[in-house]
């Protein structure tokens, strides 16, 4: 970091994005029975013929890759060949979709009433939708929509349902498949159903890579799955999961599609239905199976008012143009191509950095809405409540600092930012209360529901980590300068050398948290310097960096977006120092835990979101990534305390005693 890096990437300011359209406003006016019974004729890949779901797993059972695992497998077991081949086919019977339009039909009727009755608006890019109807003419397409609520795969076949556009085949956990009743309207609407893991199971894998490989090479309707791989609990983005994106790409590498578009869609809930429900998750409440009967229990939310949703369909992205100069396709001609073999590590290193591009790009077109800022502001004030008057200035001053950071902020201009806030407010009443003019994060009657202390603890923690969910659907945004902020606190020098390495390491440390690009270290530096220099709190020179008079009010707000982040591993580093008994990854999780209760019923922490199940399995991966904790015999976690030490000094000591502020940098 001798040298300064030239940062490139330009005003994220002047970042152009579509306009909406509320979808819901057409729906609101005219018949739903004769919007779910329109004539529906999309226009399809190169106006091919749709294959019919029986043809598909035709194609798919008697393709070269799976017959070749087949004679494998039989030769490997010493099972009959017929035998394998019929477990073959089973496999794709309880896997495969059968798509039917009567079923589609039914849901745009149904969910035209559910999403009249749950949203104020649906918005869409409609940009997008006509980039996305041209890309599914020219090529294979794969929808990466984000995942936030089981509402995102019935959302998107109704808008592309809506739109006229193809709909897609999505991959879908088995869990779903167990609902009666509801699984098959699922897998007649385009759900096909996989396993959560495949373990050592080849002949599983040849089958479910085969089928999605056929829809792709086919192009006769689009593939849908979540790059995330499950709900994200937190509302932050999870680190990508490359199974299927690999599978979706191979076509292409291996010269079969001359091109496959893969298009991110960004999914903004202004209120999220299961809110509460993932708080609970994070605490250790055991997620509710997915069943019909717990389908129509939850019948009850269509009392709620859940605001705006924004669907944004981003630039369609070229696996061809991605790949020039990244991937010689020239090794695929070296073997058979029903052969499987593992991927080189420069395709490895190529799929895994398209993924967390795609995720970026998810990150970048979500849409926030004025409570994400308000429940930042209001989560670093709960011990000094603001005024409603204190927490507009705030919320002002925070939509300015947003947009210069490039946020992608739907805030209503034309209303005064008072009736924002207030509006705002009513609408999660169920988290906040307002009390002799401050505003506090209070659910009313929660406390006194409870009756230990520890129940208190853990009743206000699921309203902290409800709103902390909001809080971290704007952290993307503040992430980089954040990182920046912790770095120039922790630094005694000024030398931009000195930032620099701290700001690496905390960005290595947190990079199970956040989507941190793999290679990108200079290139978040210098993006965080810029724009903390243009927002007048930092002054960069090549070899210095200095705080501003008027910066340390920003820096102050940054190193708090990440204080819940940092406490928690400090914590657990903490824990797994004092720890004494034999830790398996099974029990380290209630362990941990039961230890922060404590400290927490003490005085010893301050944050309730380090309480969070998800911070914990994050904390330990990071530390097993760095070496700091290993995975021995049986599943038993060996600490290396000496490295261990030397992360949590780094980090900022120990913990304070009773009653004492936590440590910070």
């Amino acid at each position: 970091m001798a040298s300064k890096a030239v940062y490139t990437r330009g005003d994220p300011m002047l970042k152009k994005r579509d306009d909406f359209e509320d979808m819901l406003e057409e729906r609101r006016i005219s018949s739903d029975l004769r919007f779910a019974a329109k004539c529906f004729m999309p226009v399809l890949y190169k106006g091919l013929t749709p294959c019919t779901p029986e043809t598909l797993k035709s194609t798919t059972l008697h393709s070269d890759p799976v017959n070749y695992v087949i004679h494998q497998v039989a030769k490997e077991t010493g099972k009959a060949l017929e035998d394998v081949r019929a477990e073959a086919e089973a496999i794709l019977d309880e896997m495969a979709h059968r798509l039917q339009l009567s079923t589609v039909r039914f849901f745009a009727f149904m969910l035209s009433k559910v999403f009249k009755t749950l949203f104020r608006s649906v918005s869409v890019n409609e940009e997008g939708i006509q980039r996305l109807q041209q890309a599914i003419q020219e090529h294979p397409v794969v929808l990466l929509p984000s995942h936030r609520s089981y509402m995102d795969f019935l959302l998107m076949s109704y808008i592309l349902y809506t739109y006229d556009l193809s709909l897609p085949v999505i991959a879908a956990g088995m869990d779903f498949m167990g609902m009666k009743f509801v699984g098959e309207m699922l897998r007649m609407s385009g759900a096909f159903f996989i396993r959560r893991s495949f373990g050592g199971d080849r002949l599983y894998w040849a089958v479910f890579s085969e089928y999605v490989k056929t829809i792709v090479k086919n192009g006769y309707a689009p593939v849908e799955f979540f790059l995330e791989g499950t709900r994200s609990r937190t509302a932050k983005s999870l680190t990508p999961k490359l199974g299927l994106l690999n599978i979706v790409m191979e076509p292409f590498l291996k010269g079969e599609v001359f091109d496959v578009s893969l298009v991110p869609v960004s999914i903004s809930y202004e209120r999220i239905l299961e809110e509460a429900l993932y708080a609970r998750e994070l605490l250790g409440v055991p997620k509710p199976k997915e069943s019909t009967s717990g389908l129509f229990k939850a019948r009850k939310i269509l009392r709620e008012d859940y605001g705006s949703i924004h669907v944004y369909f981003g630039q369609p992205v070229s696996v061809r143009n991605l790949a020039h100069g990244h991937v010689d396709r020239c090794q695929f001609n070296l073997t058979p191509r029903h052969i499987p073999a593992r991927p080189r590590e420069e395709t490895v290193h190529f799929v895994n950095s398209t993924a967390y591009r795609l995720v970026r790009a998810q990150e970048e077109n979500s849409v926030l809405k004025p409570w994400v800022l308000l429940a930042t502001l209001l989560l670093q004030k709960q011990e000094a409540p603001m005024t409603l008057d204190e927490l507009t200035e705030r919320a002002v001053w925070l939509r300015d600092l947003s947009r210069q950071y490039g946020a992608f902020l739907h805030w209503p201009d034309q209303m005064h930012p008072s009736e924002v806030v207030s509006s705002s407010l009513a609408l999660h009443g169920g988290l906040v209360r307002i009390s002799e003019g401050r505003v506090h994060l209070e659910q009313a009657g929660a406390a006194e529901a409870a009756s230990s202390p520890e129940e208190q603890l853990l009743s206000r923690a699921v309203l902290v980590l409800s709103c902390a969910s909001y809080r971290n659907q704007a952290i993307h945004v503040f992430l980089r300068p954040a990182l920046l902020a912790l770095a120039v606190r922790a630094t005694s020098s000024a030398r931009k050398v000195e930032v620099f390495d701290c700001f690496r390491f905390l960005r290595d440390v947190f990079s199970n948290d956040f989507i941190l690009c793999p290679g990108a270290t200079v290139h978040d530096f210098e993006e965080a310097c810029y724009l903390l220099e243009k927002t007048g709190a930092l002054h960069v020179t090549q070899h210095d960096v200095a705080v501003t008079k008027r910066g340390q009010k920003t820096l102050d707000f940054l190193t708090g977006v990440l204080e819940p982040f940092l406490q928690g591993y400090l914590v657990v580093c903490r824990f797994l120092l004092e720890s004494a008994e034999a830790l398996t990854q099974k029990s380290f999780i209630p362990a941990v835990r039961q230890f922060i209760i404590k400290h927490l019923l003490q005085g010893r922490l301050t944050q309730l979101e380090v309480l969070s199940s998800d911070l914990h399995k994050n904390v330990l991966a990071a530390l097993l990534r760095l070496s700091a904790v290993r995975r021995a015999e049986q599943d038993t976690l060996r600490v290396n305390k000496v490295k261990l030490q030397s992360m949590e000094d780094a980090l900022g000591g120990k913990l304070p005693p009773p009653n004492v502020a936590t440590a910070r940098l």
